[in-house]
């Protein structure tokens, strides 16, 4: 299993962006989907998290100018961000978690690489 992130890069305060991440390989069903984000030296934070029927979750720090959403055919998530600032400047990692196999009924996290996104003042 593999979740690629795309989409980060260089904006300016006040911008937007669109990060999308999407899950391959070995995939039974996908239970829910999450990003996250980490600055250097830093804790990674949760961003917002979509389940499978499409229910958001937003920690409260997160809500407003974030958007996560979904397309389940695509294993694919999306986190629309509006009105960024120089502290959203961090990697945004995507989550996945997911039974790979009709055999096994266990659902087990899977993580991408990170895309960097940087918000210039």
């Amino acid at each position: 299993v593999q979740l690629q992130a795309s989409g980060g890069g260089l904006v300016q305060a006040g911008g937007s962006l669109r990060l999308s991440c999407a899950a391959s390989g070995s995939i039974f069903s996908i239970n829910y989907m999450a990003w996250h984000r980490q600055v250097p030296g830093k804790q990674r934070e949760l961003v917002a998290t979509v389940n499978s029927g499409g229910i958001t979750y937003y920690p409260d720090s997160m809500k407003g100018r974030f958007t996560i959403s979904r397309d389940n055919a695509k294993n694919t998530v999306y986190l629309q961000m509006n009105s960024l600032k120089p502290e959203d400047t961090a990697v945004y990692y995507c989550n996945a978690n997911l039974r790979y196999s009709r055999y096994s009924s266990q659902y087990s996290d899977y993580w991408g690489q990170g895309t960097l996104v940087t918000v210039s003042s």
